[in-house]
């Protein structure tokens, strides 16, 4: 299915990922590195939190920020977790039948308890993205899941993020922007990156995207000054004459065919305008140079 198909429900059974954080090395738990990988692979058109929320008081801003409807489930004794576990699957299967338009569930939880809950959504046909802390989820969810990704490699993946040094604050937030879209799509497996595919994806990032803010009239220009600064590294589609990102300027190896379109293009010309078929036999000496005085020497 591609990527601008996804329409995301995104449910987060936030006690779970609290207390995960809460054991390793992490601060605090930040839900927008979440939904930006959430974006990379579709629209997300639901946002719910599940949490006995006077608790962790100081997470209601950002997620009121996020976008995220917070379902306020009281701890009452021994039950308060299950309660929102409870809740959490109900909405989870209500949302299944009732919005066919969602394709998507995003089960943000290590917990075993939602392994149930996944077999009956894969069942109606969804396709299945849990989220969990490492140490603290179940293989079991896991492996029931259809794609699986851990709170620490995304916070890897910031820490590992290409710096862009002596450049305008406002243009190195575009390209920033502009590696992370492509960073994204690379792991969803894309392997060719055309221009269109980029600007959807920075736009599914960043909704009020547009390259004109950034002082570029088109995208190409954006691309074209991109590669400029040694950001990415372009070439022309020859069929319909737009953009393809070959990679990032740091990694020569995707850059191989475009010598291989000008070189055999720019020998094959000469040839033809010389007609002289005993020069034919001499065509593997390649530099252009070499060729005239081969007539004098004979």
């Amino acid at each position: 299915m591609p990527l601008e198909d996804h329409k995301i429900a995104c449910f987060i059974d936030f006690e779970n990922l609290a207390l995960g954080v809460r054991d390793t090395n992490y601060k605090t738990f930040d839900v927008q590195l979440v939904l930006a990988r959430l974006l990379e692979k579709g629209k997300i058109v639901a946002r719910r939190a599940y949490a006995d929320w006077e608790r962790y008081g100081a997470y209601k801003r950002p997620f009121h920020e996020a976008g995220i409807e917070l379902i306020d489930v009281p701890l009452r004794g021994y039950s308060g977790k299950n309660s929102a576990d409870i809740r959490m699957v109900v909405d989870a299967l209500d949302m299944c039948y009732a919005k066919g338009h969602v394709t998507t569930f995003a089960l943000c939880s290590g917990d075993s308890d939602f392994s149930p809950l996944v077999g009956k959504l894969r069942e109606n046909d969804k396709y299945v993205i849990g989220l969990g802390v490492k140490n603290s989820t179940s293989e079991l969810l896991v492996s029931s899941c259809d794609e699986f990704v851990f709170y620490e490699d995304l916070i890897r993946s910031v820490q590992e993020a290409p710096p862009l040094v002596g450049l305008p604050k406002k243009q190195k937030e575009c390209f920033a922007l502009l590696a992370d879209s492509m960073k994204a799509l690379m792991r969803e497996g894309k392997e060719v990156l055309w221009g269109s595919m980029i600007k959807q994806t920075m736009q599914r990032k960043r909704p009020e995207f547009n390259e004109e803010y950034f002082g570029y009239s088109t995208f190409s220009a954006l691309l074209e000054d991109a590669q400029k600064h040694q950001v990415v590294k372009l070439r022309r589609d020859q069929r319909s004459g737009t953009y393809v990102v070959t990679g990032f300027d740091a990694g020569s190896g995707e850059t191989a065919p475009e010598p291989a379109h000008a070189e055999p293009a720019a020998e094959a010309k000469p040839a033809e305008k010389a007609r002289r078929p005993r020069r034919r036999s001499r065509k593997t000496a390649k530099p252009a140079s070499e060729a005239p005085p081969a007539p004098d020497a004979a």
